[in-house]
């Protein structure tokens, strides 16, 4: 009888610390991921459908959701990074209209671009932004489905775009979902927070001395979560990467999450002990 091998860790997952990756092997027969791969088709489809029909009347129109444009969602993820949703809202048709488009951006000089960048900050973004469209525009070709010699695109694979400078793993997938509409994960904070809580429970509801003992989630782990959630349908994947992301930025908050408001509160383990605490509660009180 075969041994059951551990699930292969997302390409774009960052490598385990030393000793992390025993740990989750140890630990993989009751982990969350485990439970969805056994089966958990009814807990993905539940949380899909509630995220999603949720999304279809709360979701923000922001300009960025409006495009498929390679170009236009790479500038939007590198002004999010670190910087609220309404001071982005402000920069970001300013600076497409003074670069238009990737192959103006990397004819600029870098004093023009820090000029259009002023006033947002953690000015090394736009460094790397600028960097990034010199390096495209010197490759002429950037990947996989850029057609036509000479022409500035970014490319539509993951693993490619992560070879890019200023590029990580969350920015990768995120324009290869939103820009391409591939079926990858992309993992931000605010998708960690999201899959944690739902899957694991809320681990600071624990004391101080209790806290300094136990294990944070790899990250791994989460992107492994993440991968086996996103629906396999590109233009429904889309829709559920901005939603996670979206649940994440107004519901389940990082200091008071808003778990009466939340969506997916039924399957979420963090918003089912919230509600069973706050029963207790009552009944203490009465």
């Amino acid at each position: 009888m075969g041994r059951t091998s551990t699930p292969k860790p997302h390409p774009l997952a960052p490598s385990p610390r030393r000793g992390e990756g025993e740990r989750t092997e140890k630990s993989s027969r009751s982990s969350p991921l485990s439970a969805l791969r056994r089966g958990g088709q009814g807990v993905r489809t539940a949380f899909t459908r509630k995220l999603l029909a949720w999304w279809a009347r709360a979701a923000r129109d922001l300009p960025w959701r409006r495009t498929r444009d390679p170009y236009r969602v790479l500038v939007s993820e590198f002004m999010l990074q670190q910087t609220q949703v309404s001071r982005v809202a402000e920069y970001y048709p300013r600076f497409l209209e003074r670069f238009p488009d990737l192959g103006s951006l990397a004819r600029a000089p870098a004093r023009a671009v820090r000029e259009a960048w002023d006033g947002l900050g953690y000015y090394a973004r736009a460094r790397n932004l600028h960097a990034l469209a010199k390096s495209v525009a010197e490759r002429g070709v950037a990947g996989k489905g850029v057609t036509g010699k000479g022409v500035a695109a970014l490319p539509d694979d993951p693993e490619e775009l992560i070879k890019l400078p200023g590029i990580g793993p969350y920015t990768a997938g995120a324009v290869a979902s939103f820009a391409y509409e591939k079926p990858v994960a992309a993992v931000d904070t605010n998708v960690r927070r999201v899959l944690s809580r739902v899957f694991f429970g809320e681990r600071q509801r624990v004391s101080r001395e209790r806290m300094t003992r136990q294990r944070t989630i790899p990250p791994r782990l989460i992107w492994s979560i993440a991968t086996a959630l996103v629906p396999k349908d590109g233009r429904r994947a889309w829709k559920f990467n901005q939603a996670i992301m979206e649940l994440g930025a107004l519901i389940c908050v990082a200091r008071k999450p808003r778990c009466p408001q939340c969506p997916v509160r039924p399957v979420c383990r963090t918003g089912k002990a919230r509600r069973t605490d706050a029963r207790k509660t009552r009944r203490t009180d009465a």
